[in-house]
């Protein structure tokens, strides 16, 4: 095994060290919010794992053994498990700390009405062009959960900090998925996307995490804000 094969580990590791490392911080005290964190990510993380097998199985994505261990489980590497559990943490970190340092900094109405544009322009990329079956299942399924979020009205509160959150988050994004695009680790099957980048980040990523970032703060806040345990 040659270091490279370590390369996405490292990336998901490097990831995690920073947040893990305040989550102690007395002012956030984020490991009081595991309890309200982790049923958030294993229902959602569930969710992309079986978007994944079955993408791969399609050959819409694959992922290049030269950058990851060999660990597989269920013919998806162990660093792409790992991802649903980092990433997720890592945000929800973010989002944190924006409602610690800024508390009072609200516009749900501002936000409102950019959710309904969105909506409609996530709505109109999957109709037009649902011959691409990554951008098609990626803006569908992205437009029936925000739809759903928007209209059942009890997110409205923090649409603030997660906007705030999903563009702060866009700086490590761009980096992480940057790599994983360009070496690359994970890569395409150009027949099922629009063929637009960002850099060498299809821009059906950035759809992409702005839906598993959704996923996992409207669970985390259900939970907290209901307080089952």
């Amino acid at each position: 095994m040659e270091f490279k094969n370590f390369t996405y580990l490292l990336l998901m590791l490097g990831s995690l060290a920073v947040p893990l490392a305040f989550s102690f911080e007395k002012q956030v005290r984020f490991y009081t919010k595991l309890k309200y964190l982790l049923p958030a990510i294993i229902f959602t993380g569930a969710i992309f794992i079986i978007w994944d097998l079955r993408f791969e199985e399609l050959g819409i994505w694959k992922f290049n053994p030269e950058y990851v261990t060999g660990i597989y489980i269920l013919n998806l590497p162990f660093e792409e498990w790992l991802f649903f559990i980092v990433i997720p943490y890592c945000s929800v970190f973010i989002y944190e700390i924006l409602n610690v340092k800024l508390p009072h900094f609200e516009k749900p109405q501002i936000f409102v009405g950019v959710s309904l544009v969105l909506l409609v322009v996530f709505a109109l990329t999957a109709y037009f062009f649902r011959e691409k079956l990554y951008t098609f299942f990626n803006f569908f399924l992205l437009t029936i959960y925000f739809g759903y979020t928007v209209f059942r009205n009890r997110f409205k509160q923090h649409y603030t900090k997660f906007y705030l959150t999903y563009l702060i988050a866009l700086v490590p994004m761009l980096i992480i998925n940057g790599i994983l695009t360009a070496l690359p680790v994970v890569e395409y099957n150009d027949m099922h996307i629009l063929g637009l980048r960002i850099f060498t980040i299809p821009i059906e990523d950035f759809g992409y995490f702005f839906l598993l970032l959704l996923m996992n703060l409207t669970i985390y806040e259900y939970l907290r804000k209901t307080q089952f345990y």
